[in-house]
């Protein structure tokens, strides 16, 4: 059962992490205040602060990396802002995806990382072509 960031018997790993001696200082000076009751608070504290900021970038890698069950309609609108953004997709459907007929072999290269569909894979000959090398078992 999921509560909060934990899952239920907070399992956890411990890390080693490199500080330097000023920073650790001043830790150690915070701990003494009372705003955290050891250096290990401080640090989870600190790495749930910084995954609450970041909550949206990992929303969207974990959007891209997700199972997609049912159709997933890929446009040529939305690989264009995949690739004003930088970023890439990794494609990967139970179901049946199809790549919009305007988008081009190069488009689909330069925006698609792989393809893996378990059911239906429909594109232009081309794009599939384009995309041959990275389409991963079951996409047809």
């Amino acid at each position: 059962m999921v509560r909060g960031w934990y899952v239920e018997g907070d399992k956890t790993e411990k890390i080693t992490v490199n500080v330097g001696l000023i920073d650790l200082g001043q830790i150690d000076l915070l701990v003494q205040e009372g705003f955290y009751a050891n250096r290990t608070d401080f640090f989870r504290t600190a790495a749930r602060r910084q995954l609450a900021a970041h909550s949206g970038a990992v929303d969207d890698v974990l959007a891209r990396k997700t199972l997609t069950l049912g159709v997933l309609d890929l446009t040529r609108t939305e690989l264009e802002r995949h690739r004003a953004e930088g970023s890439t997709l990794q494609v990967r459907v139970l179901g049946l995806a199809t790549i919009a007929a305007d988008v081009s072999p190069e488009l689909a290269a330069a925006t698609i990382e792989s393809v893996e569909v378990l059911g239906a894979f429909r594109a232009d000959p081309a794009v599939k072509a384009a995309l041959a090398q990275r389409i991963v078992r079951g996409a047809r």
